[in-house]
């Protein structure tokens, strides 16, 4: 799934910095005996690379679709049966389309006689998204499915209909014509399952605040760095996520993202914020992965990881995310700072 500020391209430099610092603090402990939080987790790229090495996960990100995607990522190790899951794929992907409310708003055809005709989904596709959607909410509430299962198909269909949407792989605005992956046919096809060793727990709450009620070794931390808020770019992934038949508006579709704007988003809020949450987290070993472009500079974040302890800092030049079309990106070429805090 391309995700702006995914950190899928920058696994290798995240994991190396880390385990640098940890042998340089002559860290001793295996990764099954420390936990590691990763309390902006997006779509789980992170979170899910340290599943791997035997870590103690706790996950959090207050969008719902992707705390579904990462609580399937993430808390599902060998707990599915996988062929009762694939039974489920093959009934779901079997599925005559109905015209639901991803249909009635999003596709071209189910928008006929409306202010806004939007292009999001094909008329198929978007049938078969409200089809999927009605079927696995029905099986989870008639106990058909249990929890591990329902997110396994939750985040798959998340992930399987972001692949044939017909945008800019951001929400917030929808193409004039269909484009050639938005006119294949969705087919349901399952998210991979990371196998993990020990307990994991994934959380769908404000950062700020969850960071009073969790502790741990190492505390990764991936905020927004610019005014762009995810639940706007990302407003359709949460609808389907949902499935809450919201009150939308305008030209794009939006639902009320009350109670989901990031205040590290907000030039305003953000050093104060990141202050008091850099103060109360119980962790040792704190990361935070910022770029050059981001609303708080540099020196304000040293600043404030030195009240609390020892800093230092690991630099990576990269390419930024880019979306179809390049918009609001005057120049590819960036620099990923990883700040880190030993915490005294």
């Amino acid at each position: 799934m391309n995700y702006i500020g995914s950190k899928y391209s920058l696994i290798d430099f995240l994991e190396s910095s880390i385990e640098t610092t940890l042998s340089e603090n002559k860290e001793t402990r295996a990764p099954s005996e420390m936990i590691f939080a990763d309390l902006f987790a997006g779509t789980g790229v992170v979170s899910g690379s340290f599943k791997n090495k035997g870590y103690s996960i706790i996950a959090n990100d207050i969008q719902y679709y992707s705390y579904v995607i990462t609580k399937h990522m993430i808390e599902n190790n060998g707990n599915l049966d996988m062929a009762r899951c694939t039974q489920f794929f093959d009934e779901l992907n079997a599925l005559e389309g109905v015209e639901g409310f991803i249909y009635h708003n999003y596709s071209y055809e189910g928008t006929f006689g409306q202010t806004y005709r939007r292009m999001y989904f094909t008329a198929h596709n978007a049938k078969k998204c409200d089809a999927i959607r009605l079927e696995i909410e029905s099986k989870h509430t008639n106990g058909m499915i249990d929890d591990c299962e329902y997110f396994f198909l939750l985040g798959s269909l998340i992930n399987s209909m972001d692949k044939c949407a017909n945008t800019t792989s951001v929400y917030g605005a929808y193409l004039k014509r269909f484009k050639p992956n938005a006119l294949k046919e969705m087919t349901l096809t399952p998210l991979p399952i990371m196998k993990g060793h020990v307990d994991c727990k994934v959380y769908n709450e404000d950062t700020t605040a969850l960071i009073n009620r969790v502790s741990g070794d190492i505390l990764y931390l991936d905020p927004p760095y610019n005014a762009r808020q995810y639940c706007t770019n990302y407003h359709l992934l949460e609808t389907i996520a949902k499935y809450d038949n919201p009150i939308i508006r305008g030209k794009t579709g939006l639902r009320d993202n009350k109670g989901q704007e990031s205040v590290f988003c907000k030039k305003a809020n953000v050093e104060e914020s990141f202050s008091r949450l850099i103060e109360n987290a119980k962790f040792k070993y704190i990361f935070l992965s910022y770029n050059k472009d981001g609303l708080m500079s540099f020196d304000t974040i040293e600043r404030i990881m030195r009240q609390y302890g020892k800093y230092q800092v690991f630099t990576k030049d990269y390419r930024r995310y880019k979306a179809d079309n390049a918009r609001d990106n005057k120049t590819d070429p960036t620099v990923e700072y990883l700040h880190c805090l030993i915490k005294e």
